[in-house]
């Protein structure tokens, strides 16, 4: 008797019992983002290898990005990880399994993320690849409502699981970090337009996603330039950073967003060309503003309203009595007085 029959009955033995990876098969999946690297700055801008140690602190929030011979991981670097995320969060969805180490095909994520499919196109996927895992990032930011101060790489590791005649990868297995995994599993995540990847810039890129978690789907959302900076981790400095915002404002091509520069060196974010689902919360008063900045001094007054009203909308859209209230207490609970 052969030795399928005996191990199984005429079945073929289980050669992978212990299957701990995650195959990309999901077809169309919709970008998704992770909302903690859509906050804070953690992938260069820079276009050319970037060698820096970034520093990054902001409401509590620590971020040290520490790059490799190979330079830190960029926006565009990202790609990977966006395809990882959104082929996990819609498998997750779909009630499947999935892990921490996924297997993907180099051609689908060249052409989900409207890359080249060219040779050229591959070396760049490796050199990403390094990138990623050789970038480490030590920060006390919060997964699925952990806040461990640790070390990671973007990826824990990564290998050409199966190459073409030519050597071109065709295959390629990559291990994402826990802390990423956390946020996957904790559906702490975002959809991104497609149209993100048509974005060439790297500026506009990060502008994109700062924008995409602040102002998410409220008519609008606005924050100061100097505060925007900040966040967008860019190195050029002021002037020309608010030179690149205007040539942003008059090109007018930012997916689902529109910038408009106000009074006071702000920058508004509009919603384009679409309806807000149920009420909006009312319009704050200018006292109500200088009372959060009074309880809350050296924050962004800004983001405060955007959160509230992101904390407002997830909360069913109740009627409020009084919209300043409401506010302040939120503000109240923020700065662990509440």
């Amino acid at each position: 008797m052969s030795a399928s029959v005996i191990e199984g009955r005429g079945l073929l033995p289980d050669r992978h019992p212990n299957r701990d990876f995650f195959l990309c098969d999901i077809f169309d999946a919709i970008p998704k983002d992770d909302l903690a690297t859509m906050e804070h700055p953690v992938f260069s801008l820079a276009t050319k290898p970037d060698r820096r140690i970034l520093n990054y602190a902001h409401n509590g929030v620590e971020i040290t990005v520490v790059p490799s011979v190979k330079g830190l991981a960029t926006i565009h670097d990202k790609d990977i990880l966006i395809y990882c995320i959104s082929q996990l969060m819609a498998a997750l969805n779909a009630g499947r399994a999935v892990s921490r180490t996924v297997t993907l095909k180099a051609h689908d994520l060249l052409v989900a993320t409207n890359r080249e499919t060219s040779g050229d196109a591959y070396r760049r996927l490796r050199e990403a690849f390094e990138r990623l895992a050789g970038t480490r990032i030590t920060t006390n930011l919060e997964t699925d409502g952990v806040e461990v101060t640790s070390g990671f790489g973007l990826i824990e590791s990564w290998e050409i699981v199966r190459r073409a005649k030519g050597g071109r990868m065709v295959s390629v297995s990559v291990t994402l970090s826990d802390w990423l995994y956390r946020a996957v599993m904790s559906k702490s995540v975002l959809t991104l337009s497609r149209d993100y990847f048509r974005l060439r810039k790297p500026l506009e890129r990060r502008i994109y996603e700062i924008a995409r978690k602040h102002c998410g789907r409220q008519v609008s959302w606005k924050i100061s330039v100097d505060l925007l900076l900040k966040k967008s981790g860019s190195a050029s400095p002021r002037r020309v950073f608010r030179k690149m915002l205007r040539d942003m404002i008059a090109a007018n091509h930012l997916p689902d967003y529109e910038m408009i520069e106000e009074e006071g060196d702000m920058i508004r974010f509009s919603l384009r060309d679409a309806v807000v689902d149920g009420p909006e919360a009312p319009p704050l008063s200018a006292a109500a503003l200088e009372e959060a900045r009074r309880l809350m001094p050296g924050a962004d007054i800004y983001a405060l309203e955007a959160d509230w009203r992101g904390f407002w909308a997830r909360s069913g859209r109740p009627r409020l009595r009084s919209a300043d209230g409401a506010f302040l207490g939120f503000v109240k609970g923020r700065a662990g007085q509440g």
